[in-house]
């Protein structure tokens, strides 16, 4: 098969080689999937650089979430040949390629009615917002969530899940064109965050109490907003780093506001509560049934152009997911 490999750490554009490899061979519990999509996700470009909290054996293929057709099945595998399914791969052994595994944990139906693109795209993303908005958060109908990044991948499926939950939602992008595709989600308010005061308007929304609860992907100075637009008794939930920097939370500000910063790794449930994974995606199957969600995806290109996907995707100008699907592209 071909597909992408990382031989030494650094940039995408650099370390990324597209080569020949050899034909994974499904074991115990797997499937061999031939990828119709891979999503690529903001740790695709962590993990080539070696900042991502796992760190996979050089060498490597990135791609965490894919949706593709089993063309092997092993012995206790979750899903036949035939069958088409989503999941994320082992670290290290990931979907920018023709072919890759799935753990039969990992294994799940591709919904029907969804393009290919949007099953490989909606994994990870929707099962983040719903253990952030249910599980961590309790995110209860008629609070208002504050969703930044709200045009991104993560932020376009916590936008669908929180009007799903019957939250108001106020969602935050930068410019009139990334506004526009938040309101197109169902988001109750928009903020331009390149245009606006975010704090002075979450305030001036909720009638100077401030949002319920803050999904925040982005951190850094964003999060030092949440901390001043976020409610008596919020929480902040803590997503991920896509701003760079790695924002303190100064403990006496946690104290007067009595709200709470809630960590979000959606990646250890798979290890640590794998029968939780399987209760969300069976929630976001019936969601998708009756259309309360419809993932987003803004770019979808070539596998074979998976460079210039992270390039638009690190570069925070895309908007939904961007997907990179074997010999295709738009």
């Amino acid at each position: 098969m071909w597909g992408w490999q990382v031989r030494e750490l650094g940039a995408p554009s650099d370390v990324l080689t597209w080569t020949e490899l050899p034909d994974p061979e499904p074991g115990p519990g797997q499937v061999l999937v031939r990828v119709h999509a891979v999503a690529c996700n903001f740790p695709d470009i962590l993990v080539c650089q070696g900042r991502y909290q796992e760190k996979p054996a050089l060498p490597f293929t990135p791609g965490l979430e894919i949706a593709g057709e089993v063309v092997a099945a092993g012995e206790g595998a979750r899903a036949a040949v035939g069958d088409r399914v989503l999941g994320t791969p082992p670290m290290g052994r990931g979907g920018y390629a023709e072919l890759a595994v799935l753990d039969a944990a990992s294994t799940f139906p591709w919904p029907e009615g969804m393009t290919a693109a949007q099953a490989a795209g909606m994994f990870i993303t929707y099962q983040t917002g719903v253990c952030a908005l249910h599980h961590r958060a309790a995110l209860r109908p008629g609070e208002t969530l504050l969703v930044h990044a709200a045009a991104g991948g993560v932020g376009t499926a916590a936008v669908q899940l929180g009007k799903a939950a019957g939250a108001r939602v106020v969602g935050t992008a930068g410019g009139p064109e990334k506004c526009a595709v938040v309101r197109g989600l169902g988001a109750d308010e928009v903020i331009d965050y390149s245009a606006e005061d975010l704090v002075a308007r979450v305030k001036e929304l909720t009638g100077g109490r401030g949002a319920d609860v803050v999904f925040d992907p982005v951190g850094g100075d964003v999060f030092d907003l949440s901390r001043r637009a976020v409610a008596f008794e919020g929480r902040i939930l803590v997503i991920g780093f896509a701003g760079g920097r790695i924002a303190d939370a100064p403990t006496n500000h946690v104290l007067v506001k009595n709200y709470a910063v809630v960590g979000v790794h959606w990646g250890f449930y798979r290890t640590m509560d794998p029968p939780r994974i399987d209760a969300w995606q069976a929630q976001l199957a019936e969601l998708w049934d009756r259309r309360a969600i419809d993932p987003l995806v803004g770019v979808e290109l070539p596998l074979t152009e998976a460079p210039e996907a992270l390039r638009r995707l690190g570069s925070r100008g895309t908007t939904g997911k961007v997907v990179l699907v074997p010999g295709a592209g738009t």
